[in-house]
């Protein structure tokens, strides 16, 4: 490997040059060194699974951006952050949603009842699915929360539901890649 500091030549130099030389620019300094071959160590399971979920990550990136509506607010964000649309697809593909609070504070069990959930994701939160189930496994009810104000969905019941004790509250978040989370909570009176 060579360095050159301020070489007329190769300043600012980057890049590929046929199967012999590599050029790449390190803290102010350009770095050369023999195009690096093939690693003859076979890929372990673990590698070839993150390959297969990277080429999943640049397939969704491609319809993402393609798609009018998902390309746009990738296109609109890349923009503000000055960042490329595609990279930041990419990367939401990676992440799923995280649900910071669960707040049941405002359901008693009435038709009207609020349930407020915060969740954030690295791009953008899709949809957020409550499902209340009584103590004995029946279903109460299930149902989309609505986004409020940014990271605040609510949730507002539909159905009566005289006992709460043992109950159990579902939430879960998906994204626009379709990562999904869930978090559950059980209420005790």
């Amino acid at each position: 490997m060579a360095k050159s500091k301020k070489n007329v030549v190769t300043y600012g130099l980057s890049g590929k040059v046929g199967d012999l030389l590599v050029f790449r620019q390190v803290d102010g300094q350009t770095i050369v060194s023999q195009t690096p071959g093939k690693s003859r160590t076979p890929e372990s399971k673990k590698q070839a699974a993150h390959r297969k979920r990277f080429q999943q990550a640049v397939l969704y990136a491609q319809i993402a951006i393609e798609s009018p509506e998902t390309g746009e607010r990738y296109k609109a964000v890349a923009a503000k952050k000055g960042k490329k649309a595609f990279n930041l697809a990419v990367a939401d593909f990676f992440n799923a949603p995280d649900i910071e609070n669960i707040d049941v504070s405002g359901y008693c069990g009435n038709a009207g009842d609020q349930i407020r959930i915060i969740a954030r994701d690295d791009f953008a939160v899709k949809s957020i699915t409550v499902r209340i189930v009584n103590s004995d496994g029946s279903l109460v009810e299930e149902g989309e929360a609505v986004n409020s104000v940014s990271a605040l969905w609510i949730y507002t019941a539909t159905q009566d539901n005289e006992n709460l004790e043992g109950d159990k509250i579902t939430v879960t978040v998906s994204d626009l890649p379709g990562n999904v989370s869930s978090d559950e909570l059980k209420i005790e009176n």
